[in-house]
């Protein structure tokens, strides 16, 4: 998806160009969305000159998918940590506490990737179908094992992965409604997450211990 591609490594600027471009990105695509943002205003946010940016990104569209393919990575690399051989307690809440935080410290890529999915993905329908459907079908499997050996109730993985996804994002997506009903000062913020954890955690694994 970028220009910079092929075995030769980036150099430490180009890297650094590299995230302000996606930075400025995900800042503009998540206010105004994909039709509604042009590449010399993601220019001008990142600093540099459109044609410098181009020789990052070819097209807008390749920008764009390269600040959501980077949302997504994000939030997989952590589920593909989940160790089938671990304590399923431990690996699930070592996940859901990686997915909370990507919401505390990013929401706009949450909420760009949520409008993209309720567009129809459009631009992320192979990765949809490939790289990730054949990582929550590996981790569905690491579950079924875990519920045979009884170290956790029995529940469909699928569900239980929607479940984790849906409660998490939900910080980040809704944060304009929490925030009318909690308060938006930092603190409240930060206790909202500690709060989310805790509760999160008592609900799932109370919910998840063998019978």
């Amino acid at each position: 998806m970028a220009a910079v591609t092929g075995e030769t490594p980036r150099t430490r600027i180009q890297q650094e160009n590299r995230e302000r471009i996606l930075k400025a990105a995900l800042d503009m695509f998540s206010r105004s969305g994909y039709r509604g943002t042009t590449l010399d205003e993601i220019a001008a946010a990142a600093g540099m000159s459109k044609p410098n940016m181009l020789y990052y990104f070819r097209t807008k569209q390749d920008l764009y998918q390269s600040v959501l393919q980077e949302t997504l990575d994000d939030w997989l690399t952590p589920f593909a940590k989940l160790d089938p051989d671990g304590d399923p307690s431990a690996e699930l809440g070592a996940y859901i506490s990686a997915k909370l935080a990507h919401a505390r410290i990013n929401p706009k890529a949450s909420r760009l990737f949520a409008n993209e999915i309720l567009q129809g993905a459009p631009l992320l329908e192979e990765t949809l179908k490939g790289p990730l459907k054949n990582l929550v079908e590996e981790k569905s499997k690491a579950i079924r094992t875990w519920i045979a050996e009884g170290k956790m109730a029995p529940v469909e993985p699928l569900h239980l992965i929607y479940m984790i996804w849906a409660a998490t994002q939900h910080y980040a997506d809704f944060e304009t409604q929490m925030d009318a009903l909690e308060g938006t000062d930092p603190g409240t913020r930060e206790k909202r997450f500690e709060a989310a954890e805790r509760t999160l955690f008592t609900v799932l694994f109370n919910g998840l211990k063998p019978r």
